[in-house]
């Protein structure tokens, strides 16, 4: 079977539950945000440690969890559940118990993952207020939404962190260079 089946050459799409929309619909919109999200994730995950790569894994699995919702919204398999959510608050609670984290203004870009974080978090953002469009129209799991809301903010911290312990590793290195130069002198 080809990628292509020239179905949407007319501007029309089809949901998973077989409903055709326009390609404009704001489903289709807030579904290409996701994927959009799920892509800059895949672009910081190569980027992280192992760990982090099996957590933002798991985001992204749970993302696809919440497009397959939007597609097939009848569909209860496809919603999420509360410690979903619960899961990335206790991530974020960790994290923030790690690292003394600062509570101004940041400028973006400390490192590349963070960068690359800062955009999944922008792009998680951006989902978030789609999500809020489609469900004044049509039906939305109520969960999956706070989802968003919940993962813009693990982003966030996960690229506060992934910045801190960068500036750590430049002070450690730092603070060697400066010992073994007095080390020198002795």
């Amino acid at each position: 079977m080809s990628i292509y089946t020239k179905k949407g050459d007319g501007g029309k799409t089809s949901l998973m539950n077989g409903v055709s929309i326009s390609k404009s619909d704001d489903r289709i919109e807030l579904l290409g945000t996701i994927d959009e999200l799920n892509s800059a994730i895949g672009l910081a995950k190569v980027l992280a440690d192992d760990d982090g790569k099996e957590k933002l894994s798991l985001v992204q699995r749970e993302l696809m969890q919440i497009m397959a919702g939007i597609a097939d919204p009848g569909n209860r398999d496809y919603r999420i559940c509360e410690e979903q959510t619960r899961s990335l608050e206790k991530q974020i609670d960790q994290m923030e118990s790690s690292f003394p984290r600062a509570r101004e203004f940041v400028l973006y870009g400390g490192c590349e993952l963070s960068a690359r974080l800062d955009m999944a978090r922008a792009i998680a953002r951006r989902a978030e207020r789609r999500f809020q469009k489609v469900s004044q129209f049509c039906g939305v799991d109520p969960k999956a939404l706070q989802y968003v809301n919940r993962l813009s903010d693990y982003l966030y911290v996960m690229a506060r962190y992934a910045d801190y312990r960068v500036s750590s590793n430049r002070e450690e290195g730092l603070r060697q260079d400066v010992i073994r130069n007095v080390m020198k002198n002795i």
